[in-house]
């Protein structure tokens, strides 16, 4: 069963019928502030897990929480209210905290979405010197999403990100040289970032020939942005 329609949601089509709850509806936008929004996932899961309590849950939380500049904020505190809520309801659960995912179509607010949108617009394009983020290829979270499940790796909470972060300069470097393109930059001495520990995933990429952080990138961009 897949809740959501969004870009997680629609990578577990195929296993769509299975006695698993693909849980990938709900508050996205790390600057909500509105109490209803944050009642109709609450209410939500609540109704999916009275419904299906003899299926494993799965459900898609966020790095986010690891943000420093966002502690206390409506929405991280809403998402760990969210885990708990799956974690004190399910006999079986697995909550996946996910980093900036890249994939076909998602939100055009997408960190990604927006640069490339602004690369081919020739927008001169904003860049935070200091900021960093952890891009992680949609398909990736799929798979290591279906590994975990194959191990019977649950009741847990896991980092699903990718192994190195990237600061935003260095991203628009790569899409520069991917290219062939000079991009209009405006450089902001600003921003901030956050570490991510990823040990249950880490040797996915390993295994998988993904650790050259410049490559992973450029295999996004061939795969999403040709």
């Amino acid at each position: 069963m897949i809740i959501g329609r969004g870009l997680i949601a629609n990578l577990f089509t195929e296993r769509d019928g299975d006695g698993t709850v693909f849980f990938a509806s709900g508050v996205s936008n790390s600057l909500e502030t509105r109490e209803e929004e944050f009642s109709r996932e609450e209410n939500l899961i609540k109704q999916t897990i009275s419904n299906n309590p003899e299926k494993t849950f799965v459900y898609f939380s966020t790095c986010s929480i690891y943000d420093s500049s966002k502690t206390g904020s409506d929405y991280v505190l809403h998402k760990l209210k969210m885990e708990q809520l799956v974690k004190h309801s399910c006999n079986k659960y697995l909550i996946l905290r996910v980093s900036n995912a890249v994939g076909a179509g998602g939100n055009p607010n997408l960190l990604m979405n927006y640069l490339m949108r602004s690369v081919n617009n020739k927008e001169t394009i904003n860049v935070h010197t200091k900021a960093t983020r952890n891009l992680i290829d949609a398909e990736d979270i799929k798979n290591i999403t279906f590994q975990l499940l194959e191990k019977d790796e649950l009741n847990r909470i896991i980092n699903v990100a990718y192994i190195q972060n990237y600061a935003i300069i260095e991203i628009l470097e790569i899409i520069e040289r991917f290219y062939n393109k000079k991009l209009e930059l405006n450089l902001i001495k600003s921003g901030s970032g956050y570490d991510i520990n990823v040990p249950d995933v880490e040797s996915y990429f390993k295994i998988n020939g993904l650790t050259d952080k410049e490559s992973y990138l450029c295999k996004i961009l061939e795969k999403y942005y040709s």
